[in-house]
């Protein structure tokens, strides 16, 4: 027998928390549905142009530059490696005294566990992604009841949550998610620093959402979480923060009204290739009569339009043939690269992300100075990035361990290089440092490969069952008992 689904009405202060929330995240909706339909190429062009009239509106098209944009970008932001700041991992050793290899410790281990079981290497490039086009994006971090071992990191969607800030402390007081199930069912999540209750909408508000259980009684409570962190288990991303402000800005802001221009200057050259791009023909002392085969059978007009000559039965003494010169588009063509060349200048994209590249491939200094620019930007959101899913780690251990870590060992994330490189350039890059005088060790080589912690533990291995010729050799003399001859001088100076 199915237990009874109980559900109790929130309190009140909790339902003005839920009504404060979602206020604000409905004045944001149609910023954020038209964020949606720029990135998707989908917007609508609200004045094509004088010589474009609304039925035309076939012949609108959009040339993608924010979704090239914002790709662009987050594809430069890669993860290399979680670490603690100013942690040592120990020196282990083993049973003959010996030193072996650093190891990562036990602590490392569990976070790149969860890291992995999370699916965050994918999931951390949508975060970067929606956090440029909506301007914010979240991330939460709670128990996981079907293996309490990894807690639940999860990428919210910024259209389905929003969040209380304290101004003054620059903290959270309080979030908020909400969808819709597949039933219909108007279902939320509300985080405070002490809870998180699940709630789901009915004819009198917001109630628990819970099965089983006692709701009148908290600690009985199978929609309520009492995690007692002391501060809210979300944390909130913000592109190109301003001080005072929390809701972000979109990273295509600067680009949608230089597309729209495009859009519109495109649209008008395709009407002006159809009605003057293709030269016009025109006929004197011909009518419709005359254009008829050898039974008298009237010929079809595409037939007529480009074999005219042919097709009329007049010969051209009696009718006078000739054709209209066709309208120069290069106007058309210079139009849109004046709205490339400011799109480059106002992301900082080289020209040749536009299409606009006549000269030959350039070197490879010439790469790195001409995406100057983009790796900076990319660096710096990389920056409040980690800064972020640091904060998210350390409410992972908080919730896989029951305590916060050590003051000082916050966790950090390092990023690959945002530069355009081969692997050829980056292990010469690396063997040049690690040559001569020694800047990294074998190991800070892995890192900067990207290795994980599986990676590395392979060739630590195949590097102890590997045998080194010289010291084989040098063991083996030291190890060999010479053979005596009759004859021969032992160490007293005697004869043997």
């Amino acid at each position: 027998m199915t237990a009874p689904i109980l559900r109790t009405t929130l309190s009140s202060e909790h339902r003005d928390l839920i009504g404060k929330m979602n206020a604000s995240l409905s004045r944001l909706q149609a910023a954020d549905r038209l964020h949606d339909l720029y990135f998707e190429g989908d917007q609508r062009v609200k004045q094509l142009g004088i010589a474009v009239p609304p039925e035309l509106r076939m012949f609108e098209t959009i040339a993608n530059w924010p979704r090239m944009y914002v790709e662009e970008i987050a594809r430069r932001q890669r993860i290399k490696s979680l670490i603690r700041r100013d942690s040592k991992s120990a020196v282990v050793i083993d049973e003959e005294g010996n030193e072996e290899p650093p190891k990562a410790s036990r602590q490392d281990i569990a976070l790149q566990e969860s890291f992995d079981v999370n699916n965050l290497a994918s999931e951390i490039r949508l975060l970067n992604k929606e956090t440029m086009i909506y301007g914010r994006c979240y991330m939460t971090v709670g128990t996981n009841e079907d293996d309490p071992d990894h807690p639940l990191i999860s990428v919210e969607s910024p259209l389905q949550m929003s969040c209380l800030i304290d101004q003054r402390r620059r903290r959270m007081k309080a979030a908020f998610r909400q969808f819709r199930t597949d039933d219909g069912d108007r279902v939320g999540t509300l985080f405070l620093p002490d809870q998180t209750i699940q709630v789901i909408a009915g004819p009198r508000g917001w109630q628990y959402d819970e099965v089983g259980g006692d709701a009148e009684n908290e600690d009985d409570n199978d929609a309520v979480d009492d995690h007692q962190l002391g501060v809210i288990p979300v944390v909130l991303f913000l592109n190109r923060r301003r001080l005072g402000k929390w809701t972000g800005t979109t990273e295509m802001k600067d680009i949608m009204g230089l597309t729209d221009a495009c859009a519109r200057s495109l649209a008008n050259m395709q009407v002006a290739q159809e009605t003057h791009g293709t030269p016009g023909k025109w006929l004197l002392g011909a009518t419709k009569g005359d254009f008829v085969d050898e039974n008298g059978q009237p010929i079809p007009l595409w037939e007529s339009y480009f074999t005219a000559m042919a097709a009329t039965a007049k010969g051209p003494r009696e009718a006078m043939f000739g054709q209209f010169s066709a309208s120069d588009l290069r106007n058309f063509h210079d139009t849109v690269k004046l709205y490339a060349g400011l799109g480059s200048s106002v992301t900082g994209l080289p020209m040749r992300y536009f299409g606009q590249n006549t000269a030959n491939p350039a070197a490879e200094g010439a790469i790195r100075a001409d995406e100057s620019r983009i790796n900076g930007n990319a660096d710096e959101k990389n920056e409040s990035q980690g800064t972020g899913i640091g904060w998210a780690m350390v409410l992972e251990e908080r919730f896989r361990t029951g305590e916060w870590p050590d003051k000082g060992t916050a966790i950090k994330v390092e990023w690959k290089d945002p530069a355009t490189a081969t692997k050829a350039e980056e292990a010469d890059h690396i063997q040049k440092l690690n040559g001569g005088t020694p800047v990294y060790s074998r190991e800070g080589s892995w890192d900067e490969l990207g290795w994980d912690e599986a990676r590395k533990s392979r060739e630590r291995r195949n590097f102890a069952a590997e045998s080194d010729p010289v010291l084989d050799r040098l063991n083996r003399k030291l190890n060999e008992v010479p053979k005596r001859t009759p004859g021969d001088i032992d160490d007293s100076g005697t004869g043997s």
